[in-house]
């Protein structure tokens, strides 16, 4: 009678005889607060671990619980340089893919949510399928998760929309002025050559006045940063819409528009569902 074999995966030394295998896990938004218990497991127990956090507490913590962390950020330019980001996500791949073709396990663990305006994850993930490795991805807490709960938003309310702030500049995206309208990166707003790590105030005057189709000048908006370690509060600045362009911004910066109008009923939908305006909530 043969034995059953154990298909859990229980230490480095057992998994190195494995064919490789890449894991991407977030690590949420506050340093180890807010990671699953399983991206956890799969950090302590992977043969390598690519980090691409926000700070040296998440970094230290990482190397607490595996020897060999490996950051990513050594890969974007340096001070001195201009170079392209498709140059260093490709690099960021390579460098990930050659761990998993050795046969290891490899976890790479980013913050918030690593599919999230966060490429890398995607592409190596898809390279390694292609090249027949077993991978997956483990959500994490995201920088929206941590909005709405900050600001005390229920989006199911009256909905969202949500861009990067460049590609709704750049494509015809019509929003809906009776929803909540999140704009991403909005430090890089009009930045389309993927070499420069902020905009200017000439491009969000642009942004500015685009959104002024649908909302108006003096519109309460909210510039907001969710904090990234538990002792921080995160940044919860309102502001008129025209103040926007003098506005100091990060790169995790994130631009919430209130609605600036009401939901209104369709009616000849309520008529076709025999429905009366005075029965819905």
């Amino acid at each position: 009678m043969l034995k059953a074999q154990n298909t859990e995966i229980t230490s480095k030394s057992e998994q190195s005889k494995n064919v490789g295998r890449l894991v991407c896990v977030g690590t949420g938004m506050h340093l180890a607060g807010q990671i699953s218990t399983l991206s956890k497991s799969y950090i302590e127990i992977a043969d390598v671990v690519f980090s691409l956090v926000t700070d040296g507490f998440a970094a230290r913590w990482l190397d607490a619980i595996n020897t060999d962390v490996r950051s990513l950020q050594s890969f974007y330019a340096k001070p001195d340089e201009v170079k392209n980001r498709r140059d260093t996500y490709s690099e960021m791949v390579n460098a990930i893919l050659a761990e998993v073709r050795k046969g290891k396990l490899v976890v790479c663990a980013f913050y918030g949510h690593p599919g999230i305006f966060a490429c890398v994850a995607h592409m190596a993930i898809k390279q390694a399928r292609a090249e027949g490795f077993e991978s997956n991805m483990l959500p994490g807490v995201s920088a929206e998760a941590c909005l709405w709960a900050d600001l005390g938003i229920d989006p199911g309310n009256v909905g969202h929309q949500s861009f990067e702030a460049t590609q709704f500049l750049l494509y015809n995206h019509i929003p809906n002025n009776c929803t909540h309208l999140l704009l991403w990166q909005i430090a890089l707003a009009g930045e389309h050559t993927l070499t420069q790590f902020s905009t200017t105030t000439a491009k969000l005057e642009i942004l500015v006045e685009h959104l002024s189709q649908w909302y108006p000048l003096d519109h309460p908006v909210v510039i907001y940063e969710a904090a990234t370690l538990p002792f921080q509060q995160p940044r919860i600045d309102s502001i008129a819409l025209s103040d926007l362009p003098f506005a100091s911004l990060k790169a995790i910066s994130t631009l919430m528009i209130p609605p600036s109008k009401k939901l209104t009923l369709n009616q000849q939908i309520l008529d076709k569902l025999g429905i009366t305006a005075d029965t819905i909530g």
